[in-house]
């Protein structure tokens, strides 16, 4: 197998700085220098990993209400998935049933894939995963 590592994941969003925010509030991330390049953007480390974040005012986006796992979306992973699962919940996230709530958890405690995952959206309803995979 290829030593391969994530070094970023780059994501379209609509309101570079909504989005920049959300990310530093609901996961702690820093802001990091970005080159002039011609379109609008932001970077955010995670770790020696990094988030990019590119405006993109007409967005791109799927119509569907719902947190879509099988959807396109990146993962975070953990070694504390609860502590995260708390400080998400402490954000003013939960796990209700309205699809439609942009605070709204999905949360799999005991899920197919062996370990527990969580998926949430940001502003822009892309979807993100949180997972404590060994």
């Amino acid at each position: 197998m290829l030593d391969l590592r994530l070094h970023h994941v780059s994501i379209v969003v609509t309101d570079l700085e909504r989005s920049v925010a959300f990310y530093q509030k609901a996961f702690g991330l820093e802001r990091l220098p970005r080159p002039p390049f011609k379109t609008q953007g932001a970077w955010l480390d995670c770790h020696g990993q990094q988030i990019h974040l590119i405006l993109y005012p007409q967005g791109t986006y799927r119509a569907n209400e719902a947190i879509d796992n099988n959807d396109v979306h990146f993962s975070f992973h953990t070694r504390d998935f609860y502590a995260i699962l708390d400080h998400l919940l402490a954000q003013g996230f939960h796990e209700g049933p309205d699809t439609n709530d942009p605070m709204r958890l999905y949360v799999l405690r005991d899920g197919p894939a062996g370990f527990p995952q969580l998926y949430l959206r940001d502003p822009d309803r892309n979807v993100v995963e949180v997972n404590g995979a060994p």
